[in-house]
């Protein structure tokens, strides 16, 4: 008899444990997000980061219930550590055949075109790619336009930092400019760029993204994409986009 009691007290207090696990609200995911300095994308603001795309990326965890926190890197790094930690995501990363596999896609958090720019004073004429082969072209070092192009022969001269390329090509050390500009962006004439350089052939049309690592489960994923939807069904995106028409001053020239 006394075994049975014991038997059953125990029966009963397992069941109180369990009963209480179950009732135990499931622990946040938690995401480490890395991106790169590309006003007025993502940037520094003090000591927070911020940008369209980054303020899209927060609303969009916010929507979702997801913790995270946001890190400034170079982007070969920031690039990296979303290859290498089974919990991080990379913004704002080119969605191209080649890096379909690599991660899980989020967003998009913008759309961009890839532009070939020469000096003004220079007057080429670009009809197609095909035209600029045999050109110097800059490109930004780890980055999908520098990785498009050198898989298709040309002659690529990656700088570390992308507008590095800006005074590369007013110095005449490259004839051409690789870039990616994102709708709507002001970037050459906050610079005081816009009459020294500019566009000649868009020789593609790609759309970013918050490339995540395999390993952030698949409900996590999902439920981020469901927040950009509904970001866009409602008019958040645009409204964050709006926010920053009339972003920054005239820049100093890097």
């Amino acid at each position: 008899m006394r075994t049975r009691i014991l038997a059953i007290a125990f029966a009963a207090a397992s069941g109180v444990v369990c009963a209480a696990e179950a009732a135990a609200p499931a622990a946040r995911p938690r995401l480490t997000i890395t991106t790169e300095t590309s006003a007025p994308s993502s940037m520094l603001e003090g000591t927070r980061v911020t940008g369209i795309a980054t303020d899209k990326v927060r609303e969009a965890m916010q929507r979702a219930g997801v913790d995270y926190s946001i890190e400034l890197l170079p982007w070969k790094r920031a690039y990296l550590a979303a290859q290498q930690r089974p919990d991080a995501c990379v913004y704002s990363t080119s969605r191209t055949p080649e890096r379909e596999n690599l991660f899980k896609w989020v967003g998009p958090t913008a759309v961009a075109e890839w532009v070939m720019l020469a000096r003004a004073d220079r007057k080429l004429l670009l009809r197609s790619l095909e035209d600029a082969r045999g050109l110097r072209i800059g490109t930004y070092n780890g980055d999908a336009r520098d990785a498009y192009l050198r898989s298709r022969g040309f002659r690529v001269d990656a700088a570390n930092e992308d507008l590095a390329n800006a005074g590369k090509l007013l110095l005449d050390r490259i004839d051409l400019w690789a870039a990616s500009l994102r709708t709507g962006t002001t970037i050459l004439s906050r610079y005081g760029y816009d009459k020294k350089i500019v566009p000649l052939l868009v020789f593609n049309r790609i759309e970013l993204y918050l490339a995540c690592n395999p390993g952030v489960p698949d409900a996590v994923v999902a439920r981020l994409n469901a927040a950009f939807a509904s970001m866009e069904r409602d008019g958040t995106a645009r409204r964050i986009e709006r926010r920053y028409e009339n972003w920054g001053e005239r820049l100093r020239q890097p």
